[in-house]
Order: structure tokens, then C-alpha cells, then sequence
């Protein structure tokens, strides 16, 4: 949230003249932002008692879960779909910045960032957390997968307001809940996250269709 008001803030002084930017500037808070989240995870890695790797051990429902995270992909590019509200943003656009190294980093943080920060960092906070925090305030004593259609609704709508593309954020939300309430497994929903941002990354380096990022 800090790094969300930093570049919010940054743009809002930008739009009104009072500093200047280009439009590669704050792409370079996006590694900062990997390695913040990253570090906090790590920190606190010894309190995940509910993120088991074991669940990924049977390989029959793992290679499912590999297939349904590639379908979610397919799912969020055909729903492309904005509003004046929420018109699509330009995304990060790596062919702005310089040739080289600095290309190269850059985005490699964002696919790295997209596949192994992020759908731990979200699958944490959205099925560990807000599913049970909404069935109970005490959330660790409510078992994982614990289903209410009120928490169900209520975590598919928070969850596509914060993408740009609301509908898509809806629909790969409530897959990744249903996935929760299937396996009762906080890995397994990481897995089809990640699997869903990897193919993500691969559209949009393949196509150059940089607003899905």
C-alpha cells in the first residue's frame, strides 16, 4: 500500500506540473516492490502454518490445477473488458526502457515478481485471511476452505477492484476460491495463481501486449 501511494502520488504531482516524470520513472519502483513483499514473506515464513508444499505432492491434482490456471489466463485475456472508470492502463512496456541489462533486469522482476511473490503474498491475504476473517474475527480457528456464500461473494468483488480489469479480477478470483474450497489446500491455489501469471507473462512478452501488465 505504501508503494501504491508513492506512485500515486508521484503521478498526481506529475499530472499537475509540479515534478517531472517520463514514463519509465516508476517503473523502477516495481523491483523495490518485489523485494519489500518478498523479505516480509521470508521474515515471517514460520508463521504459514496453513502454505504446506506437501499438498503439491499428488501429481494428478497438481497437473489439474496446472490446467486450470492456464484456462484462468485464457479467461482474463478474453475478458478484457473496461470501463471509463478503469480504461485500460499502458502496463509496463520493457521495450521503453534501454537495451541491455537494464531491460533485461527489469524484466525479469516482473515476471519473477508476478510468479513467486505475488500469488503467495495474495493467496495469504485473500483465501487464508479475508475468506476465514469474514466468517469469524478469530480467523485461525476457522479450517481452511471453510465456505459461506456472504465471504465467497464479498472476496470475488474485493478481489477484481484491485485489477484494472474488474471482471477478469472477478472471475480468476472465485476460481481460485473454488480451488480452495476443492482441495482445502493454500498451495494449491498459489500453484494456479502462478501458473496464471506465468502464462500471462508469456502472452504479453509473445504478443507485446503490455496492458495486461
Amino acid at each position: 500500500m505504501a508503494f501504491i501511494a508513492v506512485d500515486e502520488g508521484a503521478t498526481l504531482l506529475a499530472n499537475r506540473g509540479l515534478i517531472h516524470l517520463v514514463p519509465t520513472d516508476l517503473f523502477y519502483l516495481y523491483p523495490l516492490k518485489v523485494l519489500a513483499v518478498a523479505l516480509v514473506l521470508f521474515r515471517f515464513r514460520a508463521n504459514y502454518s496453513e502454505f504446506n508444499l506437501k499438498d503439491l505432492a499428488g501429481a494428478g491434482t497438481s497437473a489439474t490445477i496446472c490446467l486450470i490456471g492456464v484456462a484462468t489466463c485464457v479467461l482474463w485475456v478474453a475478458m478484457d473488458w473496461t470501463t471509463p472508470l478503469n480504461a485500460a492502463p499502458r502496463g509496463f512496456d520493457p521495450t521503453l526502457l534501454p537495451e541491455g541489462p537494464v531491460r533485461v533486469i527489469m524484466t525479469l522482476f516482473r515476471v519473477g515478481g508476478a510468479v513467486l511473490v505475488v500469488p503467495l503474498m495474495e493467496e495469504l491475504f485473500w483465501r487464508s485471511f479475508l475468506l476465514r476473517y469474514l466468517l469469524n474475527a478469530q480467523f485461525e480457528t476457522v479450517p481452511i476452505g471453510s465456505f459461506s456464500w456472504g465471504s465467497f461473494i464479498a472476496t470475488t468483488i474485493l478481489f477484481g477492484l484491485e485489477h484494472h480489469l474488474i471482471i477478469a479480477g472477478m472471475a480468476a478470483g472465485a476460481i481460485y476460491s473454488l480451488i480452495l474450497y476443492r482441495t482445502r489446500s493454500i498451495a494449491q491455489c498459489v500453484l494456479a495463481h502462478a501458473v496464471t501469471n506465468l502464462s500471462l507473462a508469456g502472452y504479453v512478452l509473445w504478443t507485446g501486449k503490455w496492458s495486461f501488465w
